[in-house]
């Protein structure tokens, strides 16, 4: 049974609780203190991979702005200790002067809001400097999107880049373009992230249905649909796997060409090249995810199966779509209606 404080002396005031002394042998490198870090992100909190990537790049960035050498065994303690709001609020400035996004920005202050309670709980920290480190106000500009026609001429440049491919004696640059093809058209068919196309295996897909389970935010998973367009690009992508395939490849579903899985930071650079290739807005991989919710919208469907689509854990995030099928409506209206 606990045993609780004794009552002051009659006419003395408590004094204040004395903060946590920093845990002696507890991590001394940037090394050891990342790991540390690491294992209480995905162990304890239990987060995405991708989040925990993030996170740990954030930690890497403020520990180099704070003034810790780069190498794993440099020592972390001293510029550590000197961690205030002040040097948070800095470092969140400079941020901004690189011109990171307010999301950026934003993800950066909860990611050291979190390394801040967690290093003064541990010890590290004599007292959380984050407790009071205000995010940016979230960014609430309409998300960019591609039209129909312009989507349909960015898959249509990928399917001659597989054609053209397939005249070249050079196997891998066809499955390259095959598997390419295969990518967009699955980004613009499921709206998934590009983190959770590059997380698929073999096994997550299934042709008879056409569905596809997705492993998204928080490891909560969802079954996606796909059309006939996928299903084709899909079903020739699978034909010449094996010509990627390396000893890495395992079960992922897409491969990178030097036959692992493919980086998410590859799959963006594919869309990127699409859209050079087609002519169209170089919106990126999230911007063919926003183009294919607004597409389902302006189809027909209903906010709560976008959201389910799409993973969404709130609906209001899906409703943004809403205003991006209005605006459309509305510069159609002023463009054709002779009173507009």
């Amino acid at each position: 049974m606990p045993t609780s404080e004794p009552d002051p002396e009659p006419g003395t005031v408590p004094g204040p609780v004395p903060a946590p002394v920093p845990a002696p042998g507890g991590p001394g490198t940037r090394g050891e203190l990342v790991d540390a870090w690491r294992g209480y992100l995905a162990l304890q909190r239990g987060l995405s991979a991708h989040t925990v990537r993030a996170y740990l790049g954030d930690l890497e960035d403020l520990l180099t702005f704070i003034g810790v050498d780069e190498q794993p065994e440099a020592p972390v303690g001293p510029a550590l200790a000197g961690l205030d709001l002040a040097v948070l609020r800095a470092w969140l400035a400079e941020q901004a002067g690189r011109g990171r996004g307010r999301a950026t920005i934003a993800r950066r202050a909860a990611a050291v809001r979190t390394f801040s309670t967690w290093a003064h709980r541990t010890g590290l920290l004599a007292q959380d400097p984050a407790a009071r480190l205000r995010s940016p106000r979230a960014d609430n500009r309409l998300p960019g999107v591609l039209t129909a026609e312009q989507a349909a001429a960015l898959l249509a440049a990928a399917g001659r880049r597989v054609t053209e491919a397939a005249a070249s004696p050079d196997g891998a640059g066809h499955a390259l373009a095959v598997r390419n093809l295969a990518v967009l058209e699955l980004l613009y068919a499921t709206g998934v992230r590009v983190s959770e196309l590059c997380g698929l295996d073999l096994g997550d897909l299934d042709p008879s249905r056409r569905t596809l389970t997705v492993v998204g935010k928080g490891d909560k998973e969802r079954t996606v649909p796909y059309g006939a367009p996928a299903a084709r690009a899909l079903e020739a992508w699978l034909e010449v796997r094996g010509t990627l395939a390396g000893p890495r490849a395992g079960a992922a579903l897409f491969l990178g060409a030097r036959g692992g899985r493919l980086d998410p930071r590859a799959a963006r650079e594919v869309v990127h090249r699409a859209a050079l290739d087609s002519g169209v807005p170089d919106l990126g991989p999230h911007g063919l995810r926003h183009s294919a919710a607004t597409h389902v919208l302006d189809g027909g469907a209903d906010l709560r199966s976008v959201q389910e689509l799409l993973g969404h854990a709130s609906l209001a995030t899906t409703q943004r779509y809403t205003h991006v099928s209005a605006e459309r409506l509305r510069a159609a209206y002023a463009q054709a209606f002779p009173r507009a």
